[in-house]
Formats: structure tokens, C-alpha cells, sequence
């Protein structure tokens, strides 16, 4: 508050400063981060002040602070992306504000650093695709696994799976969103995987993101539980030889 203060009117705690009081990151401590109107002139020793031409203020704790799309914004130019998505998931997490909302409020706001980053992230993750595309995207890396064309959209122990190998027992499934599964959501998951389980399949579950971006971690996965399912496959059908 003192920080916030000392900068004069219309002032802000931002960056890591404002994700702390948000609960979004830990408090790293040092030098504390102050966003002001352009033209206010503030300096004071240990403050970082950043100068912007409007600066969206609210208040936590009775504290100014930049609201926390504004805070994951300036965060974006400042993390490596494993801290960024850490920090878009615990705002998440905590209802601040979930990743489809900060999508859409990205591309009504102006150019400035940080957007374009936090953009592109959470593209990675949000994104929709049918499943017409999903299958464009996912059956060559199949085709490369040495699979089998997969059966698609059949109904399996009671569920509308994505891909299936009834000859080797294995379901994929793909995931819509990495962030905002909500616990209902998760519970259905673990039914349909408890439910493939006792019915003796193999199920696998990759997000679309992973398909469409992190392609060859896709096929890698593929390949080494196919290549289990295979030889245990091939085992039961060799016949013992008796000495």
C-alpha cells in the first residue's frame, strides 16, 4: 500500500508484485512493481515503476491493484511459458478469471507487450477443433505408429469414444481444454477410464492441444503403449510348448 501511495493518484501494484496479492504466483520479495498513468511522473527508490497509458485498477485488500487480466498480461512478458500457464491456471483455480473469458477479452484490447504472448499461450490450450479436423491431425500420427486404421465416434462400454483398436484393446481419447475442467467434469473422465479398465481396454487420453501442437510426444506415446499391447497380444496367441 505504502508502494502504491508514494506513486500518487491513479496508481497500481502490478506484474509479480500484483499476482502475488491475487494469490496467482508466491511473493518473491526485493523491489516492488507500480503501474501509473503515462505522464505521472514517479520515482522512488525500490519501486519499479511502469508507465502505460491506462492502467485498469481495482482493489484486494484495500490495496490499488491492476485487475487480473491486466496482471497476467504484464506477467506474459516477463515468465518463461511453464510460469505463465502455472500462473493462468491458479487464476483459474481461484475464479479470478478462466481461460476462455481471457481469451476473448484479448482480442479487444489494444496492441501492447504481453498480449500477443498470452495470446498465442492460451491458443495452445483453448482452442476448438472438430472432430473431422482432430482426425486429420491424428490418424497420420497413427499411420506413422505403424496402427491401423482406428474405428471413430463408436460407442464403447456405455461411451462415445474418439478412437478405438478393438484388436488391441486400446481407446484414445482427446481433451478439449487443458485448464477449466470443472469436477463434475473430471469425474465423468475417471468414469469412462474406470469403466474401459474393467472391461480389459488400454485407454489413453491426450488434449487436442497435444495433437495438434506436441505431435511427436503424441506418437512416441502411441508407439511404446501399442508395441505393449501388440507383443501381449502376440504372447496369448503362441501356442505353449509343453516340455
Amino acid at each position: 500500500m505504502a508502494a502504491v501511495l508514494s506513486c500518487g493518484r491513479d496508481a497500481a501494484l502490478s506484474h509479480d508484485d500484483s499476482a502475488a496479492l491475487w494469490g496467482m504466483r508466491p511473493f518473491r520479495g526485493g523491489t516492488i512493481n507500480v503501474s501509473v498513468p503515462t505522464g505521472t511522473r514517479a520515482r522512488r527508490p525500490g519501486i519499479v515503476v511502469h508507465r502505460r497509458k491506462k492502467v485498469d485498477v481495482t482493489e484486494r485488500h484495500g490495496i490499488p491493484v491492476t485487475a487480473p487480466i491486466d496482471t497476467l498480461i504484464d506477467l506474459a512478458s516477463q515468465l518463461d511459458r511453464d510460469e505463465l500457464e502455472a500462473a493462468i491456471n491458479e487464476a483459474d483455480k481461484r475464479d479470478l478469471v478462466n481461460p476462455e473469458e481471457l481469451r476473448t477479452a484479448l482480442d479487444s484490447l489494444a496492441p501492447r507487450p504481453g498480449v500477443g504472448i498470452l495470446r498465442e499461450t492460451l491458443d495452445r490450450r483453448t482452442f476448438t477443433m472438430t472432430d473431422s479436423s482432430l482426425e486429420r491431425l491424428f490418424l497420420p500420427i497413427a499411420r506413422r505408429v505403424g496402427l491401423s486404421k482406428p474405428e471413430t465416434g463408436q460407442w464403447v462400454n456405455g461411451y462415445k469414444v474418439d478412437f478405438y483398436w478393438p484388436d488391441l484393446g486400446l481407446v484414445v481419447e482427446t481433451d478439449g481444454l487443458r485448464y477449466h475442467r470443472t469436477p463434475a467434469q473430471q469425474a465423468a473422465d475417471r468414469r469412462r477410464d474406470q469403466a474401459h479398465a474393467a472391461a480389459g481396454l488400454t485407454s489413453l487420453r491426450f488434449t487436442r492441444a497435444q495433437v495438434k501442437y506436441e505431435p511427436a510426444h503424441v506418437q512416441e506415446t502411441l508407439a511404446t503403449v501399442s508395441n505393449r499391447l501388440l507383443s501381449r497380444h502376440v504372447s496369448w496367441q503362441t501356442p505353449r510348448i509343453e516340455a
